[in-house]
């Protein structure tokens, strides 16, 4: 309960600070897919400096729009409703929404308070915001296993890719780490930085990402 009380009484300027982190690691996690992938990073590159506090330019949308044309080529269009890659997008990040909220709750807050998400009727609002970062992971693991799919559908071995994730092992800091520790982690170091403002939201590093 003590926990919880902290979390509701998180301040603005907390909240735009740590918002400022996620936006800012999840970019950077764009360069790093982009890169694997072979291709050209330099403008989303230009937009790590310029997040500031609460993301009030809204860079993350800005990052996104140049993102995914170059990852999934300039037809794609990033669409949460429809089939085919999209659906398999959504599989995949379903799967860190849920370990994220797991460790949220495990770590004594509510998935439900967001810190940049805010919507009603959204009971994993935080989980929205924590997993963020994840997503280009997935993004990544997708455009890998679709390279050579013309009409991709969610299927057993898409699953079962996608799965493997959770099992990898990431660099934490120092450590080597099996990723559901590392998320345990994260959700600690989130606590941190609720009172401490030097505290800084260090996300794990996937190691097959590394480079």
């Amino acid at each position: 309960s003590r926990i919880l009380r902290e979390q509701v009484s998180i301040n603005g300027p907390t909240r735009k600070r740590i918002w400022k982190q996620i936006v800012q690691t999840k970019i950077r996690e764009q360069i790093v897919t982009l890169n694997l992938s072979g291709k050209d990073s330099i403008g989303i590159e230009r937009m790590l400096g310029k997040v500031k506090a609460g993301d009030r330019e809204n860079h993350e949308a800005q990052a996104a729009q140049r993102y995914w044309p170059l990852l999934m080529g300039k037809d794609f269009r990033r669409d949460p409703g429809s089939g085919g890659a999209n659906a398999i997008l959504n599989y995949g990040y379903s799967i860190f929404r849920a370990l994220v909220a797991r460790a949220l709750v495990a770590g004594g807050m509510h998935p439900s308070i967001g810190i940049h998400h805010h919507n009603q009727y959204n009971g994993l609002a935080l989980a929205d915001d924590i997993m963020e970062p994840f997503r280009p992971w997935v993004d990544w693991k997708v455009c890998d296993l679709l390279v050579h799919q013309s009409n991709p559908q969610i299927n057993r071995d898409i699953k079962q890719a996608l799965l493997s994730l959770l099992t990898s092992e990431v660099i934490y800091k120092t450590q080597t780490l099996p990723l559901m520790v590392a998320t345990h982690r994260l959700i600690a170091d989130f606590r941190r930085t609720w009172g401490d403002r030097t505290a800084t939201l260090v996300y794990p590093r996937l190691k097959d990402r590394c480079i």
